[in-house]
């Protein structure tokens, strides 16, 4: 790989105010990868600042500013177990609940932001499903989302994949989390305009670290994408 690859964060895509979204991110450096990557964050991705994209060792790529690294993704497997999902009714219904609606610790996420308007965020918001242990959201990805092709980019897909964890873990509980890593598989791209259903749920906890798994399914039930977190709450 060519020290000269670089990568650029816009600051529509952020999570905090000032760094980029950890699923968003994740998914722009597991393209250097390609099939089911894992991606650690080291450190809050710059926005609006031109990153290098460089060959680690063992297969490794990774995200630098300056000489600093901001991410490493590399190839990986993915055991995961992925519930049946809820009906895209039971997703929307599950909105209503949504812990962070009015009192969010990131308003203008680009994933669950409740200050991002249609055609600006991704405006996933994962509330609990009746009677299920998971939290689910309608998503139906724009065609802002979308290659010159007008294929919805994979870097997005990620995106769906990352916050329902969060909100997985963190239950009624306002306590911020931070994505640690993310190891995803993408197995069909959903289009623009297809109504898709997001889901998470928790794995299990160990100190500060919440495991969390997500999926993202078509409106028929069919899966489209799967993932494996770790979250530290802060």
């Amino acid at each position: 790989m060519s020290a000269e690859k670089t990568m650029f964060i816009h600051r529509r895509f952020c999570g905090p105010p000032d760094s980029g979204n950890g699923g968003y991110v994740c998914g722009l450096l597991a393209r250097h990868v390609g099939g089911i990557a894992e991606v650690r964050l080291l450190r809050p991705p710059p926005l609006e600042k031109t990153l290098a994209v460089e060959a680690g060792n063992d297969g490794a790529v990774l995200l630098r500013d300056g000489e600093a690294t901001v991410a490493q993704a590399r190839p990986a497997t993915l055991e995961l177990a992925v519930p049946a999902p809820p009906s895209l009714a039971q997703a929307a219904e599950a909105v209503k609940g949504y812990v962070c609606a009015e009192d969010h610790f990131f308003p203008t996420c680009f994933v669950c932001g409740p200050h991002r308007g249609v055609r600006d965020g991704l405006r996933i918001f994962p509330g609990p499903v009746e009677g299920r242990g998971v939290v689910a959201s309608p998503w139906t990805p724009d065609d802002t989302l979308t290659d010159q092709g007008g294929q919805v980019r994979p870097e997005f897909v990620w995106a769906s994949l990352d916050c329902p964890g969060a909100f997985a873990v963190i239950g009624e509980c306002l306590t911020p989390v931070v994505l640690g890593s993310l190891t995803a598989e993408i197995l069909k791209m959903p289009g623009p305009g297809q109504e898709c259903i997001a889901l998470g749920w928790e794995i299990e906890r160990q100190g500060r670290k919440r495991f969390a798994g997500t999926a993202l399914f078509a409106r028929e039930g069919e899966l489209l994408a799967r993932a494996k977190a770790v979250w530290i709450t802060i």
